[in-house]
């Protein structure tokens, strides 16, 4: 990817640079998969619809099965179990009650554990658990993770134990967190980290300076925040221009961890929004899968969906995520994944699962229904669930409908 082509896709989507920065590598997903703003076929959906698509390209998911699974691996204790929890008081216009989002935490945890509040943090983490948040705060203000969520979840853990200070709210890049109102005058005591850092004027063309995202040696700043021994393997090869690799810090055929994935956290509570990409969704599997990495940008067209299923099944991610929470309380059903208020809505629902494909699977059909309800265009084709399935057959959860046990509330 050149140069030029970042540059191309700002003004192709019109959008402002710090905006087109923001949502980074997932444009690169929504300009593969298609949507409304392009009205243009999806590139990666004519690859797959052609009699002879292209093999699907090696990656190191074999080595990576061979690992044995822990008690804790997902899709944890209720593999196939999705709590969808509806209250119209949680969001009236732009204002969130955060006490309603609290009660509704707390019910779906209950209908999702069958026990008290206290007996579902026992099931699922210790008091001396490094507790890592992934929100998404791309959207800020509009279609991101909700604060008051994020509120209600942290005092749940500190209620039952978790030091303030063991409990991590992260994303993939460091200054996308504060944009989306995670500070540390918000929630002090409590860690905020990403895994990277970029310079936007350097990514967008409009600096030459490259001192503030390259060290002396010429390597990215950020590369020791990733884990040199755990890494996705592709037999892909990634750009070489110094702007994809000021926004994915390395550029070869390995995906590294970050390190606070591998070696710090000991448990993940994933708390993604609900929207769509394309055809598909952006929702739990792809809030991990493209943010615990780095590297992904050449990832998108051969293997976009399938990321979302072999990142989780490292053990780095498959031992550790023990809970999901979708924030579908504003939700958007197209131009996704960047964010767009003409397709965003109030939607007033929670969905909890400790399993991440059978989430996603109700998720994918929830805006699936909004999408028709609003008359847009859509493929149903099988493409755009397939990873799920892949992610069933790989024992990490469950995607068949007929076998997921939804719960509405």
């Amino acid at each position: 990817m050149s140069h030029r082509s970042y540059r191309s896709m700002n003004s192709m989507f019109q959008v402002n640079r710090r905006n087109f920065l923001k949502t980074g590598s997932i444009a690169g997903a929504g300009l593969l998969l298609g949507g409304p703003i392009l009205g243009t076929p999806s590139l990666w959906a004519q690859d797959k619809e052609k009699e002879a698509a292209p093999s699907k390209p090696k990656t190191n998911i074999d080595e990576v099965m061979n690992i044995p699974r822990t008690k804790t691996s997902i899709p944890g204790p209720f593999p196939g179990k999705v709590v969808e929890v509806h209250n119209e008081k949680a969001m009236v216009g732009d204002s969130t009650s955060a006490e309603v989002v609290k009660e509704m935490f707390g019910t779906g945890l209950n209908k999702l554990t069958g026990v008290d509040a206290m007996a579902s943090f026992e099931r699922l983490f210790t008091k001396e658990d490094i507790v890592g948040i992934k929100v998404n705060p791309v959207g800020s203000g509009l279609i991101s993770t909700r604060l008051e969520l994020v509120d209600a979840i942290i005092d749940w853990l500190a209620s039952n134990g978790v030091k303030r200070s063991n409990i991590i709210i992260w994303d993939r890049f460091d200054y996308m967190l504060p944009d989306a109102g995670f500070t540390r005058e918000r929630y002090p005591e409590v860690g905020i980290e990403g895994l990277q850092t970029m310079d936007e004027s350097a990514a967008s063309g409009e600096s030459t300076d490259d001192s503030k995202w390259l060290d002396k040696a010429g390597k990215h700043i950020s590369a020791s925040n990733f884990d040199d021994n755990v890494y996705y393997w592709a037999d892909i090869d990634a750009p070489q221009d110094k702007p994809y690799l000021n926004q994915h810090v390395v550029n070869s055929k390995l995906s590294n961890f970050g390190k606070l994935v591998t070696q710090k956290l000991t448990k993940i509570i994933n708390v993604p929004v609900l929207k769509n990409t394309g055809n598909g969704i952006s929702v739990a599997t792809k809030n991990l899968g493209y943010a615990a990495i780095c590297n992904t940008g050449r990832l998108h067209r051969p293997l976009f969906f399938d990321v979302c299923t072999e990142v989780l099944a490292f053990p780095a991610i498959r031992d550790k995520l023990v809970l999901n929470v979708v924030d579908g309380l504003r939700a958007q059903y197209d131009g996704g994944p960047m964010p767009a208020a003409q397709f965003t809505y109030v939607n007033n629902v929670l969905y909890l699962s400790t399993d991440p494909f059978a989430l996603d699977m109700i998720c994918h059909n929830a805006i699936l229904a909004k999408r028709k309800s609003m008359s847009v265009a859509v493929n149903e084709h099988p493409m755009f669930t397939d990873y799920l399935r892949y992610g069933e057959k790989l024992g990490l959860g469950i995607a068949d409908p007929t076998k997921i046990e939804h719960v509405r509330i």
